[in-house]
């Protein structure tokens, strides 16, 4: 079930804004609840006006007896209530087939309801895609075959073995078996938009001025990302089991054994301490202006863990300011953020690398353009860098 936390859809005005006959339809099933919270569901054609403040008024404080296939229709026609939400709709429809009213008088709210009433599998789709454009740390894991096999779909029976190979675990985890799996293909690479259930949450709350609780399970959104010309998996997901299982079970759905992605090493910042400035150079890749250094972060290890971060708005130049002092040859390059300028953009945004694997981007459309870069500048890599191996070996000898 889906946690409701109304936005949009349950505003009075976003009620009376969808067409009667069609909110009567979306609202039929449920008759019986909203009858015990006072609220008379009326016919279609009834002269008399609804009661939208009194019916927001239900929606607002969902309870215990709400049902969970009300909270769940709520929860996603909120979601694409919107402007934004109403386009993609529009355009998922259109490719859908399906026949949605026509006219300018329709609201985003109207659409959301039309596509909920004739295809929700849809309509749960869309709002899983609108995680593709969240910020989004991933790791990377490296495919052992020779051959990377296509991005192209196994069909639904894979999808859904994959689903249930992903609800056995979080079953198994105390989550319910919440998972669904949407798997959708752009220029050859598959999108895996996962979407499952936390481990269950009760909040206080206040029920006829009396203390009470509300149990819910919360929603969260994983992806996973197969670049076949790469062969290479990257996953965003919170746990490190999570993780490990998507690894298992997209390479599995893909045909291939559960350690096919086992390599996990990706990315090396030795070419910050090689190249200098000249590691930033991107007038070779089409759709970057700029980059400039930000931070960079020092692993020294030993028994305390030691540790230190420099920043600047611009490191290098602030290296130059002090008498062009060398970045230090001993320590571990950890970590190292760049600001990146795209055209057309009003500020840079932000990309981060820590070595092995993991890179974060302001947005995932960014994604391959600064991989572009990262491998023209020496970033990946197939192997551990002589020179951090050797540093590596300085500090576990210290």
């Amino acid at each position: 079930m889906a946690t409701f936390r109304p936005s949009h859809f349950a505003s009075p005005e976003t009620l009376a804004a969808v067409h009667p006959p069609r909110l009567a339809t979306f609202l039929h099933p449920h008759r019986e609840f909203l009858l015990a919270r006072g609220f008379p569901l009326p016919p279609a054609d009834a002269p008399a006006p609804v009661d939208f403040a009194r019916l927001a008024q239900i929606f607002l404080a969902p309870d215990q007896d709400t049902p969970a296939d009300l909270i769940d229709a709520l929860y996603y026609v909120d979601r694409l209530a919107t402007p934004e939400g109403m386009a993609d709709l529009l355009g998922a429809a259109r490719d859908r087939g399906l026949a949605l009213a026509a006219g300018d008088d329709v609201t985003p709210a109207d659409v959301a309801v039309q596509v909920w009433l004739q295809a929700p599998r849809l309509l749960e789709r869309v709002e899983a895609e609108q995680f593709l454009e969240h910020p989004r740390s991933f790791e990377y894991y490296q495919a052992d075959g020779a051959d990377p096999p296509p991005a192209a779909a196994p069909g639904e029976e894979a999808r859904a073995r994959l689903e249930a190979r992903l609800n056995d675990w979080c079953e198994e985890h105390r989550r319910g078996r919440t998972a669904r799996v949407f798997v959708s293909r752009r220029d050859g690479v598959a999108y895996f938009l996962i979407r499952h259930g936390e481990p269950f949450k009760r909040e206080g709350s206040v029920l006829d001025n009396e203390p009470a609780s509300v149990a819910y399970r919360p929603l969260r959104h994983d992806v996973a990302v197969y670049d076949p010309a790469l062969g290479e998996l990257r996953v965003h997901a919170q746990l490190k089991g999570e993780r490990q299982l998507y690894r298992q079970a997209i390479a599995e759905y893909l045909g291939g054994p559960d350690g096919y992605f086992g390599r996990e090493a990706k990315y090396s910042l030795h070419p910050i301490r090689r190249d200098g400035e000249g590691c930033l150079a991107c007038g070779d890749v089409g759709g970057l202006e700029a980059v400039r250094l930000r931070e960079l972060h020092y692993a020294w290890g030993g028994k305390h863990r030691e540790y230190h971060v420099e920043k600047a708005d611009d490191l290098f130049a602030a290296l130059r300011d002090r008498g062009n002092r060398p970045i230090p040859t001993l320590p571990r390059l950890a970590k190292a953020v760049f600001a990146v300028w795209f055209p057309g953009a009003k500020r840079p945004r932000s990309v981060a690398i820590k070595v092995p694997n993991t890179a974060l981007y302001t947005r995932d459309g960014d994604s391959g353009r600064v991989e572009r870069w990262l491998q023209l500048r020496g970033f990946l890599r197939a192997e551990a860098d002589a020179d951090d191996l050797a540093a590596d070996a300085v500090l576990v000898g210290a």
